[in-house]
């Protein structure tokens, strides 16, 4: 299912490993695409900083992408390694990793779904030729219930907790790097993390309450804009739309209009999946932009929730709309000029060919070549 969405790679180095990985983390979360931008939108909508606030509806944006997001992501995962059998394992198993962790396992699930259905795979394997005839179907249903039973346990006292750690840990080095003033340098842990859907964790979990406490003293805050900045994404999905690969340049315009007027991040990050080496086109965006708010004084007054550019000037306080706007100008600007270096203006994209000719009509198409006198 990943190649749906990616070039097939060729080749056995480094690269070529990381761009299949990049390719597989993707092609589990391209086709659950709209099931993210719906939670976006009632994100956006009904959430108490929302275009419409509703208590009542808000309280479906939690469940959302605590349980399903990551369900969905399993099951698309495990159906990657072993059809329809390991989606349903998968989104079995990822139950343990979502009860047993506070934050939204997205990494967690795209581990756990193809993990489990791998197993089922090698079990289906060994007990296909070891069956016997007319109990096939009792034995297939007891060994999914005893893998995916038994991986929804590891996912809760093994995976789980793992993810937790890499996420806390991640968080712990972003803070280092603001309490040591090196705020730039920030945008190197917190991109990659972003991609790897840890964007709430580090937003939300370090950089808001660090923000809170700064704007009670001065009014605003430079660490409110570290992560939410939506240059960086926007860039990306230009340099995509432009030089990407023809078959997913159609999806980028509805992409950037979730990104940067939705606020929803999310939907670039399978993008940079695809084609790993464009971390540094985000990278170098975050950093510019960060610099670009440290030198012209820039600051919110609250977290910009969700990361939109209408929530951004929303909480951006009288007399900080230009410093604001730059900062993101400049991060579109510098990852849109990286992104398109790095795939090369286009030039290995090239349109599809045409279908080839039945033998009839290829027989009708060739004439004879006449010498002429």
């Amino acid at each position: 299912m990943a190649d749906t969405y990616t070039p097939p790679v060729s080749g056995t180095g480094v690269k070529a490993t990381i761009q299949r990985i990049g390719g597989h983390l993707a092609g589990m979360i391209m086709p659950n695409i709209g099931a993210f931008i719906a939670w976006g939108l009632i994100t956006a909508l009904f959430i108490p900083t929302g275009w419409l606030p509703n208590e009542t509806l808000a309280k479906m944006v939690d469940p959302i992408i605590k349980m399903l997001l990551p369900i969905l992501i399993a099951y698309t995962g495990g159906r990657m390694v072993h059809g329809q059998r390991g989606a349903v394992v998968g989104a079995v198993a990822v139950m343990g990793v979502v009860v047993g962790t506070d934050s939204p396992m997205f990494l967690g699930a795209m581990i756990i779904g193809p993990l489990a259905a791998l197993i089922l795979k090698y079990v289906d394997k060994f007990t296909e030729e070891r069956t016997k005839a007319g109990f096939e179907m009792l034995v297939d249903n007891f060994t999914a219930g005893i893998v995916g039973g038994a991986m929804a346990v590891v996912g809760m006292f093994g995976i789980g907790p793992v993810v937790q750690t890499v996420t806390t840990a991640a968080g712990q080095a972003v803070e280092w790097l603001i309490v040591n003033n090196l705020l730039p340098i920030a945008s190197v842990l917190i991109e990659p993390a972003k991609v790897l859907f840890l964007n709430n964790a580090i937003n939300h979990g370090v950089l808001s309450p660090l923000g809170v406490a700064e704007a009670a003293e001065t009014g605003k805050s430079i660490l409110f804009m570290l992560e939410s900045n939506p240059g960086p994404g926007l860039g990306l999905l230009l340099a995509y739309l432009l030089f990407g690969p023809r078959a997913l340049r159609p999806s980028t315009p509805a992409a950037m209009i979730i990104h940067f007027f939705g606020g929803i991040h999310e939907i670039y990050f399978p993008y940079v999946l695809m084609k790993p080496r464009l971390i540094l086109a985000v990278i170098a965006g975050g950093a510019a932009g960060v610099f670009t708010f440290m030198i012209t004084g820039a600051g919110l007054v609250a977290t910009p929730s969700p990361g939109s550019i209408f929530a951004y000037l929303a909480v951006t306080p009288r007399g900080g709309w230009l410093s604001s706007s730059l900062g993101i100008l400049v991060a579109t600007g510098v990852s849109f000029a990286v992104a398109a270096i790095l795939l090369g203006f286009g030039r290995g994209e090239k349109a599809e060919p045409a279908e080839p000719a039945g033998p009839a009509e290829s027989a009708e198409s060739v004439e004879p070549v006449t010498k002429e006198a």
